[in-house]
Formats: structure tokens, C-alpha cells, sequence
């Protein structure tokens, strides 16, 4: 009797599991429809400059809320995608990364890109201590300013063990002030660098977070003082962000891991599914050697992208529906603030490193 119970229990969790994760999945997929939707049929972008994980999140929490108890039921599923999902797409989404490309092009958006980071990091930090807010969530807003948006949030997050509730908070963050930026900077670039191309591109690239935002603010710089050179300059510049998470986040995972478990081996509490990305960064770098002229391995890189982009959004959604509203409460305005900060830290960090080397310069 004790054994077909604990069955039939055991069905009903997988049964919940299974129907947790497809909900998820057709969250994503509407997100990614939303979010081609406004950003290009609305908008008039040519890529959406809303994220699409910011969408999926707030789906899931407007649904969790609703009081709803089948939705409830289906925790088993979520669980499974932030556990299991988040990090195989975090894996995948090292494919994005080409050691070539920052070679090739990064030397010169690195002298903005490293001090930028670098500053917003320790800032965010000092004033996090003095607002006495998690350690994490600071971390988390810190990356998705400085770094690459609501991706290196999404990379940080589990190597850190960020509440659900952080998490979503600091996704947000940067998504309130990515779209500020996007619509405003073109203009307080033009206005600093009297529309110098290079320097406009660096702003714009080292400053705003997504990768969507820098590739549409650059577009509505490019449109409205028609300077199409910047495009190329931003996107570089964004590109060189992105590659420094292969450097920042397993820094950052392992130096607050070790914080909080200070007894436990090294062995014990690395993230190895950051290895996963770095082995498929290294992967990408050496078919862009081999194979660049082979149209297979450019699918592959288009696939895998987008597999790893799904796997992130699937995830991002079970966040969503993991997400008890009453729980920000206990958060306050006090990350908002930070997270408002934060954007004006790496803004005005970019651009006075900007203005210097151009004095030097001349």
C-alpha cells in the first residue's frame, strides 16, 4: 500500500514537472512574439530593443498572482527550469563569444570597457554595504549595468544562488534604465561628442546594457545625425562587454561562493557549467578559424544561439511564476535606487575615460 502510494505520488510530480516546463516553454515563445512584435511592428526597430526575458518574467509573475492554484501546482516544472534549463543555456550561450572577434576589434573599446566595469562593480558594492542590501542582488544589478544586461544576470544568478525575487528585481533594473538610456543617450553623446563617430560609439557601446538597446540606440543615433559608422563602433564596443564575462562571472560566482561557504572545497562549490561556457566560447573561436567560410557551421551558430536564447527565456519565465509579488516588499526602493545609480556610475565613467584619452590624444 506504502509503495503504490509513494507511486502514485511520484506520478503526480512528474506529471506537475512536465506541465510546469511546457508552460514555460509557451511562455517564451509568446515573450519572443511580444517582443518582435512591439520592438519591430510598434517600434520600428529592426531588432527589438525589449528583451524578450523581461517580457517572460512578467508574464509569469502577473499569472502567479492571480491566485491561481493550478498554477501553483506546477512548481516541480519551474524548479526544474531554473535548476536544470538556465544552466545548460548559459552553456550554449558561450557560442556568442569569439576570442577572435575581441581580439581582433577589442583593444580599442577595452581602454573604456575594463575601467567601466571595474568602477561600476566596486561602487555598486560600497553603496550596497552602506544601504545594507544583499550582497547578490547588489552583484547582480552591478553585471547587468556594467556588463551585458539581463544575460549576465542570468549568467551570475545561479553561480551565486540569487533568490528568485533578486533576480527579477535586478532583470527590472536594467531594463528601466537600458530603455532610458536607449532613447536619451543618442542625444547626450552628440551633444558631449559633437558627433565624432568614434568616440559616440564607444559611449553608446559601453554605456547602455542590452545588447538590443546599444544595436537601437546606435540605429536612432545613426537615422537622426546621420552617422552610420557609429552602428559598427557600438555594436564592436558591446561586443568586447560581452566577452569580459568569460573573465567576471566565474570570478565573481567563486568569490562569493566562498564567502558563504568558507569550510567547503573549492572542488565543492564551483560552477562547472561556467566551463560549459567557456568550452563552447573556444569552440566558437576555432570554427570562426576553420570553418568561417562554410555556411553549416554559420547555421550552427545561428541554432545554437537561438537554442541557448530560448533555454535563458524558459527559464526566466519559471522565475516569473516562481515570484510571490508580496516578497518585493521586503526589498524596498532601496535596489531601485541602486540600480538607478549604478546606470549613472558606468554613463559617466564611460564618458569622462572617453573625454580624457581624447585630450591626451590631441
Amino acid at each position: 500500500m506504502n509503495c503504490n502510494n509513494l507511486y502514485n505520488k511520484m506520478k503526480y510530480i512528474n506529471k506537475e514537472k512536465t506541465l510546469g516546463v511546457i508552460l514555460c516553454i509557451i511562455t517564451a515563445y509568446l515573450a519572443m512574439l511580444l517582443s518582435n512584435y512591439f520592438g519591430t511592428y510598434v517600434l520600428g526597430f529592426e531588432k527589438s530593443p525589449i528583451s524578450p526575458i523581461i517580457i517572460a518574467i512578467l508574464i509569469g509573475i502577473i499569472f502567479s498572482n492571480l491566485n491561481n492554484s493550478f498554477i501553483s501546482r506546477l512548481k516541480p516544472g519551474y524548479d526544474f527550469c531554473i535548476k536544470r534549463l538556465l544552466k545548460i543555456g548559459i552553456v550554449f550561450l558561450g557560442i556568442r563569444l569569439s576570442f577572435i572577434d575581441f581580439i581582433k576589434y577589442g583593444s580599442k573599446a577595452l581602454i573604456v570597457v575594463i575601467p567601466c566595469i571595474l568602477i561600476t562593480i566596486l561602487l555598486v558594492k560600497l553603496l550596497s554595504n552602506r544601504f545594507k542590501i544583499s550582497e547578490k542582488l547588489s552583484l547582480l544589478i552591478a553585471v547587468g549595468t556594467s556588463i551585458c544586461g539581463a544575460t549576465a544576470i542570468a549568467a551570475l544568478a545561479p553561480s551565486i544562488n540569487a533568490k528568485k525575487t533578486e533576480i527579477t528585481y535586478a532583470v527590472a533594473n536594467i531594463t528601466i534604465f537600458g530603455l532610458f538610456a536607449m532613447f536619451f543617450y543618442p542625444i547626450i553623446s552628440n551633444s558631449l561628442f559633437l558627433n565624432d563617430s568614434l568616440s559616440v560609439g564607444l559611449f553608446l557601446g559601453s554605456s547602455i546594457h542590452e545588447t538590443a538597446q546599444v544595436a537601437g540606440s546606435a540605429m536612432i543615433y545613426s537615422t537622426q545625425y546621420q552617422n552610420q559608422e557609429v552602428i559598427d563602433i557600438a555594436t564592436v564596443t558591446k561586443l568586447s562587454r560581452n566577452t569580459l564575462m568569460i573573465f567576471v562571472i566565474p570570478y565573481l560566482a567563486q568569490k562569493t561562493v566562498l564567502h558563504d561557504k568558507k569550510q567547503n572545497q573549492l572542488a565543492d562549490i564551483f560552477p562547472y557549467f561556467v566551463l560549459g561556457f567557456i568550452a563552447f566560447g573556444l569552440i566558437r573561436t576555432m570554427g570562426d578559424y576553420f570553418f568561417v567560410d562554410i555556411n553549416y557551421w554559420k547555421i550552427f551558430i545561428e541554432l545554437t544561439k537561438y537554442v541557448a536564447e530560448f533555454l535563458l527565456i524558459t527559464s526566466m519565465s519559471a522565475i516569473g511564476y516562481n515570484t510571490a509579488l508580496r516578497n518585493f516588499k521586503e526589498l524596498g526602493l532601496k535596489p531601485f535606487i541602486i540600480g538607478l545609480v549604478a546606470a549613472l556610475i558606468v554613463s559617466f565613467s564611460s564618458a569622462g575615460i572617453i573625454i580624457i584619452s581624447n585630450y591626451i590624444i590631441s
